[in-house]
């Protein structure tokens, strides 16, 4: 330590030496060795959210030694998978180093315990799953298999724990594009629950694996089936499940849609028109289940000969799905007969060649689609929130920079549902009076990507669409204390 970095404590009854901090303040204490420690991490931004990690809440376990020397803390992270986690360490290392007084640093690195951002009841197989992303093409032959799968183990090799669910009972692909030891689906005798086969690190469970082959029976059997396997089969702790989902639009779709809370979609298609007009079925589908359609894979766009890059089924499709969808990323997939081939080895293509040209555009989705669930789960988390100290609840939709305030009683009176309207006759059950103007919610929590759960305190849990939400702001003119207009402008 340097002479000019002590000096003698003329504030405190009894003489000590006292460290001088960055902005000249005398750290005197561990509480002002923790201040300055946060303010020098705030310095750092994470990209996605554009807040700093101290705001954020990634700073866990501060420690500062009593000699006010050694500093340790740990810093969570959303995902384990976080593309830039090793920058976050380096710079939190920095910035905590460069501090005049600190001698030693200690960071851990870890992330958030796997759960989903969804306060409905969750089937027991599905609570402890962080995000699920559905592959969908709605049309078969697009490569919609080999973009799950080669996704799936992308975020693996990200560090991320991850599932593959195999949906389609007509012609499961699974089977053939990875080679598990177990090749069957073993029940648990105990918790009757279904537990999936391995491959490499990740889980997976399809149709194919149940000893069954291929399947020929009814729609409604067919969403039986996808549903059984899907929730009771015991995930464990999960960052990300992918979702091969089977070609079309149809009841297994929703089926999935509803009993999976989808963080994401990814979808696929290929150059041609005709895959166009079908994948556009499908991000309308999405679109009205309020599942984000994150990014567009073009499976066989080109191939490269004779130093020349050719298209031989055209361009445009995937650029006409992001632009009249407004979908944010595209990835361009070659022809590659290693990528084709690799379905039928049961090696993934960026398992067999981590380092070519195709792994690395399957790590720029994984990043993708890593940052994009980050952000959606914090947009959805943060999206409706309770201020008491204007006594209003504070509404921010998601995908939207419109943020406006509500009147508790307001939301609670404005109830749609059978237990607040009679269904047949449209009558009001709950009447303005029933409904205290000083009503507080107790808890708000999400409800998926579409709603959010409000526990009033007489034990009501209100399921408010913020859709509804919306429609109250514009329709609705509710007094509300100055403070709030000021907070909203």
């Amino acid at each position: 330590m340097l002479i000019e970095d002590i000096c003698v404590c003329v504030t405190c009854v009894c003489s000590g030496v006292c460290i001088i901090s960055p902005a000249g303040a005398v750290v005197a204490s561990v509480e002002d060795a923790k201040r300055d420690v946060l303010i020098a991490l705030s310095q750092i931004i994470d990209p996605d959210f554009g807040t700093d990690i101290v705001s954020c809440g990634f700073i866990k376990d501060l420690e500062i030694s009593e000699t006010l020397e050694e500093v340790s803390f740990r810093v969570e992270l959303t995902t384990p998978a976080c593309p830039v986690k090793d920058m976050f360490e380096e710079k939190a290392n920095e910035v905590v180093a460069a501090l005049p007084w600190v001698k030693k640093v200690n960071v851990t690195m870890s992330a958030q315990p796997a759960q989903p951002v969804y306060a409905g009841d969750l089937p027991e197989g599905l609570k402890k799953i962080s995000n699920i992303i559905a592959v969908s093409s709605c049309k078969g032959g697009v490569g919609k298999s080999t973009v799950a799968v080669n996704l799936a183990y992308t975020l693996a090799g990200m560090g991320a724990r991850v599932g593959i669910f195999d949906a389609d009972v007509f012609g499961p692909s699974l089977p053939n594009m990875v080679s598990p030891v177990n090749r069957l689906l073993v029940v648990n005798p105990e918790s009757k629950s279904i537990l999936p086969t391995e491959y490499l690190g990740v889980k997976l469970v399809s149709f194919g694996f149940a000893g069954q082959g291929r399947a020929i029976m009814r729609g409604p059997m067919v969403s039986g089936v996808i549903n059984q396997l899907l929730t009771t089969t015991d995930w464990g702790e999960l960052d990300y499940l992918v979702i091969d989902m089977p070609p079309g639009t149809g009841d297994i779709h929703l089926t999935l849609c509803q009993v999976a809370p989808l963080t994401a979609a990814v979808i696929v298609t290929t150059p041609q028109k005709l895959a166009f007009i079908d994948v556009a079925k499908g991000v309308r589908m999405f679109s009205k289940l309020k599942v984000p359609c994150v990014a567009v894979v073009e499976n066989m766009c080109y191939f490269d000969a004779d130093e020349k890059r050719y298209y031989p089924f055209g361009k445009g499709s995937g650029t006409q799905v992001v632009q009249q969808f407004g979908i944010p990323n595209l990835f361009d997939l070659p022809i590659r007969t290693t990528l084709s081939s690799s379905g039928d080895t049961g090696i993934p293509e960026v398992v067999s060649d981590p380092q070519g040209d195709v792994a690395k555009i399957f790590q720029n989705l994984g990043v993708c689609v890593v940052q994009q669930c980050a952000k959606i789960r914090q947009q959805v988390s943060t999206a409706v929130s309770y201020d008491r100290s204007i006594r209003a609840i504070r509404v921010k939709v998601p995908d939207s920079d419109e943020e406006f305030f509500l009147h508790p009683a307001t939301v609670r009176r404005n109830d749609r549902s059978a237990q607040s309207v009679d269904e047949w006759t449209g009558e009001q059950k709950v009447q303005y009076g029933d409904v205290p103007e000083d009503i507080e919610p107790e808890e708000i929590r999400p409800m998926g990507n579409y709603a959010v759960s409000i526990t009033w305190p007489d034990g009501f849990s209100q399921i408010a669409p913020y859709d509804q939400l919306d429609m109250l702001e514009r329709l609705v003119d509710v007094p509300l204390p100055a403070t709030a207009a000021v907070a909203s402008s």
